[in-house]
């Protein structure tokens, strides 16, 4: 090898190590003030989590009343109108309690985006809306929060000869009425039992004005019966006049 091609070799490392000694120098000299940057970017970043952190448990109550006022379903809307804060912090708390309680985002009618998290509450009014099932399934899709979420259909004026039950389920309703109202009152799947119709059935009609007079002409006895929301019971209206 000639000594031009060692000389251009030489040159060429040269240009290399120029730039990679001033870094070193750069960084040898400013060491402290970088590792100062990094050790305030971290406490920065703790003491934003904390006041996250904090200012979340002070949302929890009124998370936890909307839920139960509303079944289950919230918007970010919601959030931020009960507690007067933006809807991006409300939209982020949401989603930090949508992984937390495994809860689902579903679309409402008007296009929206409604969170759903179910609740004991809302269960127990699914099992009281729907017919008995020999098993609960494992998973439940969009789908079926979808439905839940739809307003309920319109009564129709007569009801299906298919929601007539058997000669025989009629018997066993046929009890005096104080051995049914052990409590005062009666559950929804109870009452569809003793009017001789399906649970869903009582569902539907619940909040009809006309259910008492409906419930009148079902009753074995001729007893109207009325719907408490706040108890999610029913009650002979002949014992609440006397």
């Amino acid at each position: 090898m000639s000594e031009n091609k060692i000389e251009d070799y030489g040159r060429g490392y040269l240009v290399l190590l120029l730039p990679i000694s001033f870094l070193i120098i750069f960084l040898v000299a400013t060491w402290r003030l970088w590792l100062a940057l990094i050790f305030v970017g971290l406490a920065f970043n703790i003491w934003q989590r904390y006041q996250w952190q904090r200012w979340c448990l002070q949302v929890n109550p009124l998370f936890n009343q909307l839920i139960r006022e509303n079944q289950g379903k919230i918007t970010p809307m919601d959030l931020a109108i009960k507690g007067n804060f933006s809807g991006e912090a409300a939209k982020r708390y949401l989603d930090g309690k949508l992984a937390e309680f495994a809860g689902s985002i579903v679309n409402s009618e008007d296009g929206g985006k409604v969170y759903y998290f179910i609740t004991a509450s809302t269960l127990g009014s699914i099992f009281d809306s729907s017919e008995p099932v020999k098993e609960l399934p494992h998973q439940r899709s969009n789908k079926m929060m979808e439905n839940l979420l739809a307003p309920p259909t319109q009564v129709q004026q007569e009801e299906p000869k298919t929601e007539t039950l058997s000669h025989t389920h009629q018997e066993e309703v046929k009890k005096p009425l104080e051995q049914q109202l052990v409590f005062g009152s009666l559950i929804q799947s109870e009452l569809a039992k003793r009017l001789n119709v399906y649970s869903s059935t009582v569902y539907k009609r619940r909040d009809d004005p006309e259910f008492p007079e409906w419930s009148r002409s079902k009753d074995p006895d001729g007893i109207a019966w009325r719907y408490s929301p706040k108890t999610k019971e029913f009650f002979p209206i002949e014992e609440e006049n006397g």
